[in-house]
């Protein structure tokens, strides 16, 4: 998908960026530099194109799967995460931005 993060660490007030890999409409892959616990509960909003705007979806999520994550010219970790709470709006923005990403493979 590689579609950039923002994200926030539950109760810390400065946000990190990452970026995501993969999703469904339970939960996001992503790749990050910061290096946090499994059980770390993250409040996340994801930018993407629509049409030629940019807009964003946003969810509640924890991690529930960390790996170290070595790529060529980059270092950090790669966690799966799992939904706690996305508005139905937001659901809506997912299920369709992953339609549109099924469809375009």
């Amino acid at each position: 998908m590689d579609l950039p993060i923002e994200y926030r660490v539950r109760d810390v007030p400065h946000p990190h960026g990452g970026v995501v890999i993969n999703g469904s409409e339970t939960g996001l892959l992503i790749h990050s530099v910061k290096d946090m616990p499994v059980g770390t509960k993250l409040n996340i909003g994801v930018l993407f194109p629509a049409g030629f705007e940019l807009t964003n979806f946003e969810v509640f999520a924890e991690i529930v799967r960390k790996e170290v994550c070595w790529e060529e010219n980059w270092q950090g970790f790669e966690y799966g995460l799992t939904f706690i709470r996305i508005e139905e709006e937001d659901s809506q923005k997912l299920a369709q931005l992953l339609k549109k990403r099924f469809r375009s493979k």
